[in-house]
């Protein structure tokens, strides 16, 4: 179909509509392949290329599944809470709090207020890491030669800066982030040992404690070792569902955990919002 016309460029994009590709949203969300909840409850669905980001705002109880589809994806996730982007994701509380620098199920995402933003509710990967950020554009640079967002192989931080202005965000609003389906464990010497993928199809399940403003960009760890730019599509999906209820076995498994998540009840509840 020829585009160098006006008429032309219309009648070729208009061609695409219904076109689906392996990366890229389904709106409406309801209308992916394999919903994992019923017909009418998935409020995001996008497949996320190697290489880019993605971002939404969701509310409180919505529950969010990453999926490693073909086993080189790696998720960096950022978190703020909705209309108060000032309290977000902070790592160093995530992991001083809890005594575990190592995330899995039952673990908790925190803000530095001390209250809970998003809890782990299922985890079948076990490759994640919480302490080394994601890629920079000057370490990119160095090791692929470009770390700019339209590149080849962008650079994490890159990707957030972009997934954050369109959320009214700025660059010094940028924390460091945490990463799943792509491990590191520490040394007794204190290195960090890189342990990769556990293969294709695992998956992480996250429970939105607040409403909350996510920010994914899926691009190589920073420690990869390989030579070559690596990533490979992200699954995301949410759905509605309700916040982690008084009781609930991941609401009173630790003192520490306990006291976030009263911390969190409270602020909400003076808030009118429960």
């Amino acid at each position: 179909m020829a585009t160098e016309t006006t008429y032309g460029a219309r009648d070729h994009a208009r061609a695409q509509e219904g076109t689906r590709a392996e990366a890229m949203p389904v709106v409406p969300s309801a209308d992916w392949p394999d919903p994992p909840c019923e017909a009418g409850h998935l409020v995001w669905a996008e497949t996320v290329a190697g290489g880019n980001y993605t971002h939404r705002v969701l509310a409180r109880g919505t529950e969010l599944r990453l999926t490693d589809l073909h086993g080189d994806a790696c998720a960096h996730l950022l978190l703020y809470v909705a209309d108060r982007p000032w309290e977000r994701l902070n790592v160093a509380d995530t992991v001083k709090v809890q005594w575990n620098a190592y995330l899995g199920e039952g673990q908790l995402l925190l803000s530095d207020q001390g209250r809970v933003l998003a809890s782990v509710v299922t985890d079948t990967s076990g490759r994640h890491d919480a302490l080394c950020g994601t890629s920079t554009l000057v370490r990119n640079t160095e090791r692929y030669g470009d770390g700019t967002p339209q590149s080849d192989s962008p650079a994490g931080r890159e990707l957030f800066k972009l997934a954050a202005a369109k959320n009214g965000l700025e660059p010094r609003d940028l924390p460091p982030s945490l990463s799943f389906f792509q491990g590191v464990e520490v040394r007794e010497d204190g290195s960090l040992d890189f342990t990769g993928s556990s293969g294709p199809g695992g998956s992480v399940t996250l429970r939105a404690e607040q409403d909350l403003t996510v920010l994914i960009a899926n691009v190589p760890h920073p420690a990869d070792p390989r030579p070559d730019y690596v990533s490979t599509p992200l699954e995301v999906l949410a759905w509605r569902a309700a916040p982690t209820a008084p009781g609930d076995p991941l609401r009173e498994a630790t003192p520490e955990g306990r006291r976030a998540f009263l911390n969190t009840a409270e602020f909400i509840a003076a808030r009118g919002l429960a």
